[in-house]
C-alpha cells in the first residue's frame, strides 16, 4: 500500500518530488572522477566541476519528477505499491506541473552542457546529450528503460562511467582506464539503489507489465545481483590501487565499508518485502556516498 501521509504544503510536495535522498547517486561519482584527475595531474579547475556538479543535479532532478509523472500515467503507482508516496499520483500536483518542472530542469542542464562542452569539446557533447536523452527516455517515450530489465546497466553506464570518465574528462581533456575503472564501481554502487526499489515493487511491478531485472529472473536471483553490486566495488579496489600506481591506502580506507555493506546486504536477504525496503534504499544510497567520499579521500591523500 502507499504510506499513508499527510499532505505536504506546495513547496514539500516538490521537494519531495525531487527525491533528495537520492541526489547524492549524481554526486558521488564526480567526487571520484576529480580526486582521480587531482592525483595523476595536481590540477583542478573548479569552473567546469561546480558547473558539471549543477548539470548532474538538474539531469537527476529531471529523471525523478518524469519518473513520477510517467509511472502516474501508465497507471504503474497503484494504491498497493510499497514505496514512499508520489505526489502525482497522491494528487499533491498536477500532472501537466510536475512535467514542465521536469522538462525545466532538463533544459537548465542544457545550458549548463554548452559550457561543459565549450571546456571539453564533442566528448562533452555526446556525454551530455547522451544524458538527457537518458534522462528522458528512463521513463519516457514508448520503450521506458525503467520497465526492461536495462535499469541497472542504464545507472552503472550513466551514473558510473559517464560520470566518473566525464567529469576526468573536464578536468584534463583525456581518459584513463583508472577513471573507467573507478567510473565501474562507483555506478555499481548506484546500481546497487535500482535494486532495491526494483526488489521491494516485484510484485506490483509484474502485475503493472514492468519487466524490470527483478521481475525477470526473480527475488533469490536479484538478492544475488544486489550482493554483487555492494562487494564488487570493494573487491575492485586492489586493481584500481594497480592501475593508479598506488598503495595500500587506496585499498584500506574505503574497506572500513565493508561490515555495514555486509550488514545492509544481510538485511536486504532477510527482511520480508514491504515498507522496510524503503530505508534498505535510504541506506544504500547513503553508503554509495560514504564510500565515494573514502575512495576519493584515499585517492589525493
Amino acid at each position: 500500500m502507499l504510506e499513508p501521509a499527510v499532505q505536504p504544503s506546495p513547496l514539500g510536495a516538490w521537494w519531495l518530488a525531487i527525491r533528495p535522498k537520492t541526489l547524492t547517486v549524481s554526486v558521488a561519482p564526480l567526487l571520484v572522477g576529480h580526486a582521480v584527475a587531482w592525483a595523476q595531474t595536481g590540477k583542478f579547475l573548479w569552473q567546469p566541476a561546480l558547473v558539471a556538479l549543477l548539470a548532474a543535479l538538474l539531469i537527476q532532478i529531471g529523471t525523478n519528477l518524469h519518473n513520477d509523472v510517467g509511472d502516474f500515467e501508465r497507471g504503474s503507482d497503484t494504491p498497493d505499491r510499497l514505496g514512499p508516496p508520489r505526489v502525482t499520483a497522491m494528487g499533491w500536483l498536477p500532472p501537466a506541473a510536475v512535467r514542465r518542472a521536469a522538462w525545466l530542469a532538463l533544459a537548465l542542464a542544457f545550458n549548463f552542457g554548452i559550457y561543459l562542452a565549450y571546456h571539453g569539446g564533442w566528448p562533452i557533447v555526446v556525454i551530455g546529450l547522451a544524458s538527457l536523452l537518458a534522462a528522458w527516455a528512463y521513463t519516457g517515450g514508448p520503450w521506458p528503460i525503467a520497465y526492461t530489465p536495462l535499469g541497472e546497466l542504464f545507472v552503472v553506464l550513466f551514473f558510473g562511467l559517464a560520470a566518473v570518465g566525464g567529469s576526468y574528462y573536464l578536468q584534463t581533456l583525456s581518459i584513463s582506464p583508472a577513471a573507467l575503472l573507478a567510473g565501474a564501481m562507483l555506478g555499481l554502487f548506484a546500481a546497487a539503489v535500482i535494486t532495491v526499489n526494483n526488489y521491494r515493487d516485484l510484485a506490483t511491478d509484474a502485475r503493472a507489465g514492468r519487466r524490470t531485472l527483478a521481475v525477470v529472473v526473480g527475488r533469490q536471483a536479484t538478492q544475488w545481483v544486489y550482493a554483487a553490486e555492494l562487494l564488487l566495488p570493494l573487491l575492485l579496489l586492489p586493481c584500481l590501487a594497480l592501475a593508479m600506481g598506488r598503495g595500500l591506502w587506496l585499498v584500506v580506507l574505503p574497506l572500513l565499508l565493508l561490515p555495514p555493506a555486509l550488514r545492509l546486504l544481510q538485511r536486504f536477504r532477510r527482511a520480508p518485502a514491504g515498507p522496510v525496503f524503503n530505508q534498505i534504499l535510504a541506506s544504500t544510497a547513503r553508503l554509495q556516498f560514504v564510500y565515494a567520499l573514502l575512495l576519493a579521500l584515499a585517492i589525493v591523500v
